[in-house]
């Protein structure tokens, strides 16, 4: 990406996140297109009003209970608030090759309790499983010497099966990110 599509996608993310929180956007000033890890490929939808949604992806190793294993995680998942409801959450299927192409067993991603039924309208299409009662822990993404440098947070997971069955995602109630989140 050329430095004025992060500039672009910064501003995108701010409009998308910001209704959720002001402290959701602050990840996104200046110009960032990120709020912790970078992801590694994007999935960005345009219309003729610019950018429309995304979502990135980053091959990652968690650590689910006792089990190291590799996923593509998902994040950044955004809709351009005018275009909520009209089923562009869906594209993320268009995904799925790309998955594969990458020979990661599992995508995983989380979200917010507040987001249950919003995900669990894809859960219901056998695409993905929602977990629950599982603890997420990530690397703050920025240092500060005041904080901690790891937080652990109640969240759903989400779990997309790529190269197996969801029957072999690792039994635990402790997923460790190798970072911050996506």
């Amino acid at each position: 990406l050329e430095r004025s599509d992060h500039s672009e996608l910064s501003e995108f993310f701010k409009k998308t996140y910001g209704p959720t929180g002001a402290f959701n956007a602050k990840p996104f000033e200046g110009g960032r297109s990120w709020a912790g890890a970078r992801p590694e490929r994007r999935a960005i939808g345009y219309d003729s009003r610019g950018i429309a949604s995304h979502m990135g992806l980053l091959r990652r190793f968690i650590k689910v209970g006792e089990t190291d294993l590799a996923v593509a995680e998902l994040g950044l998942y955004g809709v351009r608030p005018d275009l909520e409801r009209m089923g562009i959450g869906h594209s993320v299927s268009a995904l799925f090759p790309t998955l594969q192409e990458l020979g990661v067993p599992f995508a995983f991603g989380t979200v917010r309790h507040a987001m249950r039924s919003h995900v669990e309208r894809y859960a219901r299409t056998g695409m993905l499983s929602v977990l629950t009662g599982v603890s997420v822990r990530s690397t703050v993404p920025d240092f500060h010497p005041y904080m901690p440098p790891t937080r652990t947070e109640d969240l759903l997971v989400l779990v997309i099966p790529i190269g197996r069955t969801i029957s072999e995602w690792p039994s635990g109630t402790l997923i460790e990110r190798n970072g911050p989140e996506l």
